[in-house]
């Protein structure tokens, strides 16, 4: 089992990265937005790892931060999900959004991930909504639609002021948690992420 692998990002593939640690070259499966996340070729870097190994196949799966791994291991424990989907789903939503989605049980945000379906959403809903309610925080709390306290990182700092403004606007924490959660994407701006927000809440265009 290894906990990390750290050295030099020498290859980048479109499901692998190799890194080199010690002479030896560390073939691990790492999606595209994971790998922007960790690091430039050529850079040294730490790899957090897993080690999957079953009768047929054995492979290393990689993540940027041990966050993103906690949070993979997590879905591991859901019925009908492997590695693969369960590293898409840490790969394409930050542990935040991610739980922000399965606490308020969003199943429109969790079918955009390739090889989702509904019933497996309803399935990490189901097993991980009250686990993913003590995953570690790094900084805000905001409070969910059931009035629950959830916590995200300051990573996402574009939610935090996106529901602050909302709040002001006239809707409750609890909604404006919601209208932005679903509305999130990658690399979307505060503004844009407004506008989407109140869109979703209205079902009507803002111009």
């Amino acid at each position: 089992m290894y906990a990390y692998i750290k050295g030099q990002l020498v290859q980048k593939r479109q499901e692998h990265i190799v890194v080199e640690a010690g002479g030896i070259g560390y073939l691990i499966y790492c999606l595209a937005p994971m790998q922007e996340r960790v690091g430039h070729l050529n850079d040294q870097v730490t790899i957090y790892t897993f080690h999957y190994v079953r009768e047929d196949t054995a492979a290393l799966y990689g993540f940027s931060a041990q966050e993103e791994l906690d949070l993979f291991l997590l879905l591991l424990q859901v019925s009908g999900i492997g590695p693969k989907v369960a590293s898409t789903m840490a790969s394409y939503l930050s542990p935040s959004v991610l739980s922000l989605a399965v606490i308020s049980g969003d199943i429109k945000k969790l079918t955009e991930i390739k090889g989702l379906g509904k019933k497996g959403a309803e399935r990490v809903i189901l097993e991980l909504k009250d686990k993913l309610k003590g995953f570690v925080p790094k900084d805000a709390i905001v409070s969910d639609g059931t009035d629950e306290a959830l916590s995200y990182s300051a990573d996402d700092a574009v939610m935090q002021e996106a529901i602050s403004a909302m709040i002001v606007l006239g809707y409750s924490q609890s909604e404006a948690v919601r209208w932005v959660a679903k509305s999130y994407q990658d690399g979307v701006g505060t503004e844009a992420l407004i506008r989407s927000a109140l869109r979703t809440a209205s079902g009507q265009y803002v111009g």
